[in-house]
């Protein structure tokens, strides 16, 4: 019984995932002094995943995916990555879409049922990021 179940969950799992032919791949790109960071997220008009590297210039890279939702011009979700310290970690991450770039949000972090999140109650900070991604294009 409890095998037909947990097929039974599996199977409707799989049948309500969204198509993925309907998201657009985009690739983005940023430094900050001599950091770099990348983005790599398939995204449509209600979310988006992917791929987010940060190499720390001369320390190691942190290396993880994302995924979130899009919220008009903002993209807000969380980024779940292994540190180049080796542990997995997961913090909240916010990207404002202004002028074709993306710019990393900053804010103060709680949790909420044992998950990190951004405080509601503070706004986000989109001026000054660390890092401001621009798109590039796939060679």
């Amino acid at each position: 019984m409890r095998l037909f179940l947990f097929l039974c969950l599996l199977l409707a799992s799989c049948n309500s995932k969204e198509d993925k032919e309907k998201y657009n791949h985009q690739l983005y790109r940023a430094v900050n002094n001599k950091d770099t960071a990348v983005l790599d997220i398939h995204i449509n008009d209600k979310r988006f995943y992917g791929r987010y590297e940060i190499n720390h210039y001369g320390t190691g890279k942190d290396s993880g995916d994302v995924r979130g939702d899009l919220r008009g011009d903002t993209l807000r979700g969380d980024y779940h990555y292994i540190s180049f310290g080796g542990a997995w970690k997961r913090v909240p991450l916010a990207l404002l879409k202004k002028d074709e770039k993306l710019y990393l949000g900053k804010g103060v972090i709680g949790t909420y049922f044992n998950l990190p999140c951004y405080v509601p109650e503070v706004p986000i900070e989109y001026h000054n990021p660390e890092f401001l991604f621009e798109r590039i294009e796939e060679k």
